[in-house]
């Protein structure tokens, strides 16, 4: 036997998207990562066994189904080093029996790289291992040649498990914010609670994002209930809106100067078909949520609508955002006038709670309330144009609101989404966020309990051609935020943060963004969740 085969073992996962386009389009990338990723653990003396091989039918070596990560895991020695390696977006719950049973060291790895969304596909693994009570590490690399990786693999391999710095997270209980700040946000929340709030969840458990679903009793603690929607049903709702009404939604979008790369192609382009299916929806989402009282609702879309009918992100987008198309129900009223409907894209529970609680505290403190999550896609440092800041690309498919454009509607686009993951087409609602400060927080589930953390930071804008650059580098039909997070480095966010999504409001100035950031967190301690600040929040108000 060479000494090669006298190597120590670590079994390698590769869980991948359940479409079967998206797996064999993003597969070279996975087999090149998995290449680098190989050598960088023969230099630490183990090598690489795959636990599933490339299926020559399906032309790709991914785990694609609850079922194939069940029987995989059969094959994998209970106290076996496992690697859950990631270059692409994921369904969690591929692999989540296997490593919720799992005795052995578990190590996510993903590549730092915007082509596919890897570090998103890692960061909801993540967060969904903590929801479920899995002991992991986790890592990233660009090359997996640098120090932070090899380090980080020395030490998982010496002592099954790897430990950050993560001294950027301060707990609420061991700090004091200002009495105003924190009487104000507990006041809130308390009429919050006893007003109650009902979140409108068309199917829940979107692309098996474990992490996303909040269970009931959880949310009935803040006074939160769930009202259990359909997909089939606003599939139902849209057929009956008319073409007419349609058209004036369309209309007015047009009006405020919205454009819509329109083409004929229904397989790879938007056509004006598609944009008016996805008015349909929008009218429909909304009479629904008027019908059944929703304060906040969420529609998954992956995988219920996926094979009927066209995305929802445009709708979402408009949804978002108080100035939109007028909706009127089928006697004539108009519904929810002047008002957001708050969305939390891809029926991310703990958003929801997010964008309820933002849209109506930013509202009683005078500022503009819309809010969206984003992917934490990618990103790098940035030096000129006086930025001087590791710099992130947040997108989302479509669910910006276009307050978060400068120039709103007329500053703000539609293009067809990938039909790599969009089958039927529909639009985005494109668009660069706005130079400005920015509280940004996610809400997640750990011990059985709901957590949140909360920063401040900033939007900034860069040149015309370093966004087109990044943006090319990742999802250019997607609505894009550079951000810089205060105080939060590129590793302490990667290594702390429990999603793949993170919440981001903006606030009227720096100081007020501060402000709101401490009343926030009184409000959500208030309603019970355990609170973290996060970075340079100037938690004293001084």
């Amino acid at each position: 036997m060479d000494s090669k085969n006298n190597k120590k073992e670590i079994w390698l996962i590769a869980s991948g998207d359940l479409r079967l386009a998206a797996n064999q389009l993003c597969w070279t990338a996975q087999e090149s990562m998995e290449m680098k990723l190989a050598d960088a653990v023969e230099r630490q003396g183990w090598r690489i066994r795959r636990a599933h091989a490339y299926d020559t039918t399906k032309k790709h070596g991914f785990i694609d189904s609850q079922r194939m990560g069940i029987d995989v895991f059969k094959n994998i020695p209970p106290n076996a080093p496992v690697i859950a390696a990631e270059s692409v977006w994921q369904y969690t719950h591929h692999v989540l029996a296997g490593l919720t049973t799992h005795r052995g060291p578990i190590l996510t790895v993903a590549n730092w790289s915007g082509q596919w969304p890897g570090l998103v596909g890692m960061l909801n693994l993540n967060g969904s291992l903590t929801k479920a009570g899995v002991a992991y590490s986790t890592l990233w690399s660009v090359d997996f040649n640098d120090d932070l990786f090899n380090n980080g693999l020395k030490e998982w391999l010496e002592k099954g498990c790897v430990k950050h710095d993560v001294s950027h997270v301060k707990p609420l209980d061991l700090v004091k914010i200002p009495t105003e700040d924190d009487d104000t946000g507990r006041l809130f929340a308390r009429r919050l609670r006893e007003a109650k709030a009902i979140m409108g969840v068309f199917d829940e458990g979107c692309m098996g994002m474990y992490n996303a679903i909040v269970p009931d009793e959880l949310l009935h603690a803040m006074g939160i209930f769930k009202e259990r929607l359909s997909q089939s049903a606003l599939y139902a709702r849209m057929r009956l809106v008319t073409d007419a009404d349609a058209d004036a939604v369309l209309a007015w979008l047009l009006e405020r100067g919205m454009t819509f790369k329109w083409g004929d192609n229904e397989e790879t382009e938007l056509t004006r078909r598609q944009t008016l299916e996805q008015c349909k929806m929008y009218i429909a989402a909304v009479r629904i949520a008027a019908e059944f009282g929703c304060d906040t609702i969420g529609i998954q879309y992956q995988q219920g609508l996926k094979d009927l009918t066209v995305a929802s992100d445009l709708v979402e987008g408009l949804l978002n955002n108080r100035e939109r198309p007028p909706v009127y129900s089928e006697n004539g009223e108009e519904l929810f006038a002047g008002q957001a409907i708050p969305h939390f894209n891809e029926v991310d529970e703990c958003a929801g709670i997010d964008a309820l609680v933002t849209y109506h505290l930013w509202n009683e403190l005078g500022m503009d309330g819309e809010n969206t999550l984003h992917d934490i896609r990618w990103g790098e440092h940035y030096k000129d144009d006086g930025i001087d800041d590791f710099v992130w690309v947040f997108l989302i498919s479509g669910a910006v609101p276009v307050a978060h454009f400068d120039g709103g509607y007329a500053a703000a686009s539609s293009w067809r989404q990938s039909p790599m993951y969009f089958r039927l087409g529909g639009g985005t609602l494109r668009g660069v966020s706005r130079p400005g400060p920015i509280v940004w927080s996610r809400i997640y589930i750990k011990e059985g309990r709901l957590h949140a953390d909360l920063g401040v930071g900033r939007a900034v804008s860069l040149p015309e051609a370093e966004t087109r650059r990044r943006w090319q580098s990742t999802s250019p039909e997607w609505p894009i935020m550079h951000a810089v997070l205060d105080g939060v480095g590129r590793d302490q966010l990667m290594a702390r943060h429990q999603a793949n999504h993170i919440h981001v409001v903006y606030a009227d100035s720096a100081s007020l963004a501060h402000r709101a950031c401490r009343i926030k967190a009184a409000a959500l301690d208030e309603l019970g969740i355990e609170v973290h600040f996060c970075g340079g929040v100037n938690v004293a108000g001084e």
